[in-house]
């Protein structure tokens, strides 16, 4: 039986955590078989397994997704971490760019772009989910994914031009699809030989 684990979110975060009426944590509780216990006034959590939970890792992944609410996920998005092949990945800025505040503002606006389109890009580029809150930048995504998004955030981080990243992610995106089609037609080799002979074949 897994252990009972414990957390500690922003004070902030603690009422989208329980949710109208409760109802957040009782999704997340019904989910994966366990029982949250929330200090609304210390924005402390005690995760307890039930004894009909089914996954071994039900109280470390509910860790995760309320680790994730707590970074500015919205719970919905938080969930997807029940799967076992999706990841939380928190990126603190402060490692980055320090501790001064107009930096950190500076940086935050750059990731985010004019009206948001820097963010959306990377999200839809990269295929994962970001959410910027506080002094970090949090991914929700497989870990293949989650590696391109942080590397295009961290080229921001160290003065790339928004083209360059976006670029970058391009690339990338289009490897992505190209490795995609080759799963899909069972492909094991890294390149699809192209045939010249096809003309001849046909006439």
């Amino acid at each position: 039986m897994a252990e009972t684990d414990y957390l500690k979110i922003p004070k902030e975060r603690v009422g989208v955590l329980i949710g109208k009426d409760g109802s957040v944590k009782k999704t997340i509780e019904d989910t994966l078989n366990v029982i949250i216990d929330v200090n609304s006034e210390e924005g402390l959590i005690e995760i307890c397994p039930q004894k009909n939970m089914k996954d071994p890792l039900g109280v470390w992944k509910t860790n995760y997704i309320i680790k994730a609410i707590g970074r500015g996920f919205n719970p919905e998005t938080a969930l997807k971490l029940k799967d076992d092949e999706v990841y939380l990945e928190v990126l603190k800025l402060t490692d980055a760019v320090g501790k001064n505040k107009k930096a950190l503002t500076r940086y935050k606006g750059r990731i985010i772009g004019r009206g948001g389109v820097t963010k959306d890009i990377i999200v839809d580029m990269a295929d994962v989910d970001m959410a910027i809150y506080g002094k970090t930048v949090s991914l929700i995504g497989t870990m293949e994914n989650i590696v391109v998004a942080k590397e295009a955030i961290e080229m921001i981080l160290n003065g790339s031009r928004h083209k360059s990243v976006y670029s970058f992610l391009e690339n990338k995106k289009r490897e992505r699809k190209v490795k995609e089609f080759k799963e899909n037609l069972g492909i094991e080799k890294d390149e699809i030989e192209l045939r010249d002979d096809l003309d001849e074949i046909s006439t």
